[in-house]
């Protein structure tokens, strides 16, 4: 049977816990559900045995995994929290997740996918360190969301996000070996209806191609066989009681340190330039896209 605690907790100690990523359990009287954060959506074999071991220690014996990637060990004891957090520490996991700061960074497995255009595992833990971590003690005027998708299929929604990063192959098309072919595969195959022949030359348009690299290697002739990988950003995405879609950046990253530096100069500006309770959606609004744009992108391009 399970053991039932007597002793109600304040709403003092819900709030002084809460920073720490223990969310009080309504069905309960002291209990609260402790977030783990994982970084990247991954975690390894050793560790998922020590937070099931915490769980038994400290909770109820059950987890229970959120929508933004963390884990949560359900019911732990008011009196419980302080060691479940030593326990954690002492295997190299944390609690937390919770807060007006960089919320963990949630990011879909793109790094093994067939359809995964970049490294998304590693991308995602650099900014786990660098702005979950790194900025930890940085209060903002809300919560900062952050998510990371491997390609344009958008499976970890990175347009409802404060800031969204999604993997691009852009196709630079060498046309001196275009045959004009009047039955043209790549033209059949592509996804979003972006390639046509036109003069006798395939042709992308940009404002319909969202760089999927399906076309890559695609052609005989290796018209589309030319590219470089890229990062496109979103800025001013949430999802919830007021929806929002985020808007992309008039500009496409080519390396990993220039979409930590633009992620770096959101941040910032958010922090400097927000208002104490809106999202980073309502600044953008308020100040103006091309005003925020430029300045992330101050440095850059």
């Amino acid at each position: 049977m399970e053991k039932e605690f007597i002793n109600e907790v304040t709403e003092e100690q819900k709030k002084k816990v809460k920073g720490l990523g223990f969310l009080f359990d309504k069905t309960t009287k002291n209990c609260f559900n402790a977030r783990v954060i994982t970084r990247n959506g991954k975690i390894t074999a050793k560790e998922a045995e020590i937070i099931a071991n915490a769980s038994k220690l400290y909770g109820n014996g059950e987890i229970a995994f959120t929508t933004r990637l963390t884990i949560e060990i359900q019911k732990v004891p008011y009196e419980n929290i302080e060691l479940l957090i030593s326990y954690l520490e002492k295997n190299g996991l944390e609690t937390g997740g919770t807060g007006p700061k960089v919320r963990p960074v949630v990011s879909c497995k793109g790094t093994t996918c067939h359809f995964g255009l970049i490294d998304t595992f590693k991308l995602s833990e650099e900014i786990h360190n660098r702005f979950y971590k790194g900025y930890h003690d940085v209060i903002l005027p809300h919560k900062f969301k952050i998510a990371v998708g491997g390609c344009p299929n958008n499976c970890v929604k990175p347009d409802l996000n404060d800031i969204g990063i999604i993997g691009q192959k852009v196709i630079e098309l060498d046309l001196g070996l275009c045959k004009g072919c009047k039955s043209c595969i790549v033209e059949k195959g592509c996804p979003m209806k972006a390639i046509t022949l036109e003069n006798n030359k395939v042709n992308i348009d940009k404002n319909i191609c969202n760089n999927c690299g399906r076309c890559l290697n695609k052609c005989p002739f290796k018209v589309f066989d030319n590219y470089y990988t890229g990062y496109s950003m979103y800025i001013g995405g949430r999802w919830g009681k007021k929806a929002s879609r985020a808007v992309k950046l008039d500009y496409i990253f080519t390396n990993e340190k220039d979409i930590l530096k633009a992620t770096e100069n959101a941040i910032c500006f958010f922090r400097d330039k927000g208002i104490t309770g809106e999202r980073f959606a309502d600044t953008i609004e308020r100040i103006g896209f091309d005003n925020v744009q430029s300045k992330i992108l101050k440095g850059i391009k």
